[in-house]
């Protein structure tokens, strides 16, 4: 098998073409220029991708991790030679659920299609063994150096110490017999603790349904004691409404007399009524009602004759105090303008005041003598004046007086006056009141007296005696007491009427026979059917609720044979069981036997190749079915567990492991490629340059595709012509 040229859309490869070669091929990149995305792709080309898988914590599905970042769809096509035949592989996304899922093989330079490859066996075809198996062998990387078991891969290897043939698993065999050990019993679970359980269930319903039947047929027996005592209740109640129809026969036939003798009594009433010519009750009521409103107005006449009596004292009393009054006798317009008898207005005197002056005059000559007459003239005037002075302060004094008792005088008028006016007032309207009062007694009177006439012709109509309202108004209370009790008299015949009628629905037209009455009352009767009633229904219940049971579980004959048949299949299942666990108590005895010589030549080879890698360190590798390996160096005796190795170390026996195993388990005639991944990072110099002449070694026999972020391992084959030496640079594209 030989891979010349690879072209991918994957990942963050975007239609990029890698190059292959015969033997060697050492690929440089540096980081995050794709080298595992390539490793990937190569690995998708043989054996797709596994649409199924889904995302989880930590982990990418293969689908969603190589997702063109151009978001173009996943491709790729792989060119090869397998047994001198060139072969061209493609593989397309149709759906995007399906990404590589249109698959293609056709032979190089021709669509001629390859018939015996398709989408499922294309990888293990071409390369010999499954996925699985090339994962844990060929197919290398620098986090999956260490070996995992698998039994595809165990059978491959145990054919190496047996017989040869690929079809026997020691952990397959185990895990078969082990399901078929746990099928039958494992802990608490397993067919014989289902069955053992099943037997439980079976014998717990046999005794459940024994008990069952037991408790049956004491309810029958139940069932019929109360249902014996159950008709002899009814029997008595039956007696009891026997009782009560013939009662409420007797009842009917009373109530029918009654009926007849009240509804008699009624007619007589009523024919007495009629001849005696008592008016109905409505008549009686109004009558009654107009004699109420006679006693009223006769009240409502003596109210106003009284009225009329005060009216009268009240103008009496107004006509004395007016022929009283000083005024008596004159009208109101004389007692207003009579004129008042005043007293004179004060006046001047001018006698007195010539006096003075003739005085002043007099006095000034006797007193001044020699004096001129001018002098004298003026001292009697001034005489004058100040006497006129003195007289007219003295007359501004009176005036004022007489003013005051003027303003009296006639005040004093006006108040007779008004007193006067007062009581010819009062006068009159004493007598407009006294009228007012006679004509109201004289219609209160007439309309009295025209009431009285017109209700006591109504009433001598049935009694001739009455000639007053107090006659009538025992005439009428009379006739009223004997329309009531004619009255009374008709309802109590339509009670008896409707009572008979009543009964009559009731009581049954069928004769009834001659009844004895109950000894216990019907309430006694009933308390004590009730309480039996409830106990049957109960009993009734649980009987079937019984039988439910019972019918649930089934037939006690059915149930037996069953539990035969159980403990039949029970103890096959302990026969079967013990059979397994001897078989494989036996098969782990022998496994324990190979184990003890296990792949000795797997650990040869394995030895052989770990001892040029580690530069001949150690010279002793071993291995159990587990792949649990262990070393001893070349100057310690005791053998080392791979956990005491460094990383380095560790990474270098996993990669002998892996390489004995394509030596030796692999199919020769195929020799499918060995990819690498990265898994020299760990080795230092001496040993990385140890490791790749073993790997110029077995690429003469098997192509081998070494990808390496260093660059030591392609300055190591810088100008050597049998190892292809390839550099990718594109490191503008960078994950």
């Amino acid at each position: 098998m030989q891979l010349h040229r690879a072209q991918a859309t994957f990942g963050k490869l975007q239609n990029q073409t890698l190059e292959l070669h015969r033997g060697l091929n050492i690929i440089h990149a540096p980081n995050e220029t794709g080298k595992s995305t390539w490793c990937a792709f190569l690995l998708a080309m043989f054996y797709g991708i596994n649409s199924k898988e889904r995302d989880k914590a930590g982990y990418i599905a293969e689908k969603n991790r190589y997702q063109p970042w151009n978001g173009s769809a996943m491709s790729g096509r792989l060119e090869l030679q397998d047994r001198q035949q060139e072969i061209t592989l493609t593989r397309t996304t149709k759906r995007t659920s399906a990404p590589m899922g249109e698959f293609q093989a056709v032979y190089t330079g021709t669509a001629t299609p390859v018939t015996d490859l398709n989408s499922l066996n294309c990888g293990e075809t071409l390369l010999g063994v499954s996925r699985e198996v090339y994962e844990r062998s060929c197919f290398i990387r620098q986090s999956g150096l260490s070996i995992t078991q698998d039994t595809e891969l165990e059978r491959r290897i145990a054919a190496l110490i047996t017989t040869g043939e690929e079809d026997t698993s020691f952990t397959e065999a185990y895990d078969a017999l082990k399901k078929q050990l746990n099928r039958r019993q494992h802990n608490k679970t397993g067919q014989i603790p289902a069955l053992e359980a099943e037997l439980l269930e079976l014998n717990r319903q046999l005794n459940d349904a024994a008990n069952l039947q037991a408790e049956l047929l004491r309810l029958r027996a139940e069932s019929e004691r109360l249902a014996s005592q159950k008709a002899q209740l009814d029997s008595e109640l039956e007696q009891h409404r026997l009782w009560d129809l013939s009662l409420q026969q007797k009842q009917r036939d009373i109530a029918f007399s009654a009926a007849q003798r009240t509804q008699e009594q009624a007619q007589i009433l009523e024919r007495q009524l009629t001849d005696a010519q008592i008016p109905d009750a409505a008549t009686i009521t109004r009558m009654q009602s107009t004699l109420d409103s006679l006693c009223s107005l006769r009240t409502t006449v003596g109210v106003a004759e009284d009225a009329l009596r005060r009216a009268k004292a009240q103008l009496s009393e107004s006509e004395q105090a007016l022929a009283a009054s000083p005024s008596a006798g004159k009208s109101e317009e004389q007692v207003r303008n009579a004129t008042p008898n005043l007293p004179v207005r004060p006046k001047y005197k001018v006698p007195l005041m010539i006096a003075a002056g003739l005085l002043g005059t007099g006095a000034s000559t006797f007193l001044l003598p020699g004096q001129n007459l001018a002098l004298s003239l003026g001292i009697g005037i001034g005489c004058v004046v100040l006497s006129a002075l003195l007289q007219w302060l003295t007359l501004r004094r009176k005036i004022a007086d007489w003013e005051s008792q003027l303003a009296r005088l006639r005040q004093k008028q006006n108040e007779d006056a008004d007193a006067y006016h007062l009581l010819l007032e009062q006068q009159r309207a004493a007598q407009a009141d006294v009228v007012s009062k006679q004509e109201t007694v004289a219609a209160l009177t007439q309309s009295f007296a025209n009431s009285e006439a017109n209700l006591l012709s109504q009433v001598r109509r049935f009694a001739p005696t009455v000639f007053d309202s107090a006659s009538a108004a025992e005439a009428l209370q009379y006739a009223a007491q004997r329309r009531k009790t004619c009255f009374e008299a008709a309802e109590a015949a339509q009670r008896a009427q409707m009572r008979y009628e009543v009964l009559s629905q009731q009581a049954s037209d069928t004769p009834i026979p001659e009844v004895q009455q109950p000894s216990r009352s019907k309430d006694a009767i009933s308390f004590e059917l009730n309480a039996v009633t409830g106990q049957l229904g109960s009993v009734t219940s649980s009987m079937d609720r019984i039988s439910g049971q019972l019918h649930m579980i089934g037939d006690s004959a059915a149930l037996t044979a069953e539990v035969a048949q159980k403990e039949e299949e029970l103890a096959a299942l302990r026969a079967d069981y013990n059979a397994v666990k001897l078989a494989m108590d036996s098969l782990e005895s022998a496994n324990t036997t190979l184990q003890n010589r296990f792949s000795p030549e797997l650990g040869k080879r394995t030895t052989e190749i770990f001892h040029c890698l580690s530069g001949n360190r150690y010279h002793s590798v071993t291995m159990d079915r587990s792949f649990r390996l262990s070393v001893k160096p070349e100057e310690d005796p005791v053998d080392r567990s791979i956990q005491l190795l460094s990383a380095g170390a560790a990474d270098q026996l996993y990669l002998a492991t892996r390489l004995a195993i394509c030596d030796l388990v692999l199919p020769k005639d195929q020799n499918a490629p060995i990819i690498l991944d990265d898994a020299l990072a760990n080795f230092d110099d001496e040993r990385c340059i140890s490791a790749l002449r073993y790997l110029k070694e077995a690429a003469t026999n098997r192509q081998i595709i070494l990808f390496s972020c260093h660059s030591r391992e392609a300055d190591y084959f810088a100008g050597d012509e049998q190892v292809s030496v390839q550099r990718l640079t594109n490191v503008d594209e960078r994950v």
